[in-house]
């Protein structure tokens, strides 16, 4: 019931109260409309909320941050008596949202419903009820849908970013063969070439086949590109309403924005994930960059491991690295010293400092000592 059905039940007793005190038909004609009017709303919205149904399904489970997803609802009545249009109720990112229905009965009525992907994450989207409501707004009934709602995925956009500088005379990618070669494994012959030394001549195999055999090596993997991101909670963007979304944004679009400019030319890259949900991702084909994508995009960003013990964790690594990118909202002693020792492993470093506040004093000695290591500082400031 609403209020309005209240106030009718109240002139439904007052008319018929002065048609008894007063002895006034017409006082009981009114009561006895009221009455009719009270019974014909409630027949007709108990009628179309039994035979009311919806469902629902998503244009699409994942959709890049910026875009637009729908949701495609129907919804219908089978009550030939006139009701108000159907007001549906659905839930997108924790916010409730309305939407009418054509009025008509034994049709199937639809809606697109947009989604605006806002923010990186994992939301549930779904019709939460179905609201049914007589014509006169005098009584209300929901149906709530039993079927559940789907997950939207909304993954990180990669955006255009300076390749990482990998380690001078370590990078993989010498034009001649040899240059590659790995002395210590060898796999195979192959027939001699102007400009090869003569120490890797296979003397005992030439005198047999009577040709000059050259010994062939293994050819070494290219070196690693390690990603270390910070999931811990973002630090900053407190003033701002949807602050730390637009950091959270940033920092998973940073690192999608590395690995995919490296394994376009099939370098290597991984990225351990140490936040609630701990995993790694690790791959030299920028096909496996949308599995990247929704890796970062169901990571909640608040808890698991300090990122000073992370950088600490990720040093047995470096021997494989050729170079390291840090990527955080947070910058302080620790941090710095952890970025100072791996750079002093070997491997180039550069520094990713996502900030509203890139000029702010506290940040510069920081930036002056990472320098002095030959880290290379650069900002990225969250849209």
């Amino acid at each position: 019931m609403t209020r309005r059905s209240l106030a009718v039940t109240a002139a439904v007793i007052t008319s018929i109260v002065c048609a008894l005190s007063l002895g006034n038909v017409l006082y009981l004609y009114i009561g006895l409309l009221l009455c009719a009017v009270l019974l014909y709303g409630f027949a007709s919205c108990l009628w179309a909320r039994r035979t009311a149904f919806c469902h629902q399904a998503l244009s699409s489970v994942s959709v890049a941050r910026g875009d637009e997803a729908h949701l495609n609802v129907q919804a219908g009545h089978r009550c030939p008596l006139p009701v108000a249009p159907p007001k549906g109720v659905f839930l997108f990112n924790g916010e409730a949202s309305e939407c009418l229905f054509p009025p008509a009965p034994f049709c199937v009525h639809e809606r697109r419903l947009s989604l605006n992907a806002c923010h990186v994450g994992q939301y549930l989207a779904g019709l939460k009820f179905l609201e049914i409501q007589d014509t006169f707004g005098l009584f209300r009934m929901r149906l709530t849908n039993r079927e559940a709602g789907g997950m939207l995925t909304v993954l990180p956009r990669p955006f255009d970013i300076e390749k990482p500088r990998v380690t001078t005379g370590d990078d993989g990618s010498a034009p001649l063969a040899r240059t590659q070669e790995d002395y210590n494994a060898p796999e195979d012959v192959r027939a001699y070439q102007p400009g090869d030394a003569m120490k890797r001549i296979h003397w005992k195999l030439s005198s047999r086949k009577r040709e000059l055999l050259v010994r062939r090596f293994e050819s070494p993997a290219p070196p690693d590109t390690l990603i270390l991101l910070d999931c811990d909670t973002p630090v900053g963007g407190d003033h701002l309403t949807d602050g730390k979304e637009c950091l959270r944004d940033a920092l998973c679009e940073t690192a999608v924005s590395v690995a995919r400019m490296q394994m376009a030319d099939g370098s290597p890259v991984r990225l351990p994930i140490y936040g609630v949900r701990a995993n790694e991702f690790s791959s030299d084909s920028a096909a496996s960059l949308k599995l990247l994508q929704e890796m970062l995009a169901s990571q909640p960003f608040g808890g698991g491991e300090i990122f000073a013990r992370v950088l600490d964790l990720e040093l047995r690594r470096m021997r494989r690295t050729g170079a390291t990118v840090i990527i955080t909202t947070r910058l302080d002693a620790q941090i710095v010293e952890g970025v100072s020792h791996i750079r002093r492993m070997g491997p180039s470093a550069r520094l990713y400092l996502v900030t509203y506040t890139p000029d702010a004093k506290e940040y510069q000695p920081y930036v002056t000592r990472l320098q002095h290591h030959l880290v290379e500082v650069c900002y990225v400031t969250p849209a």
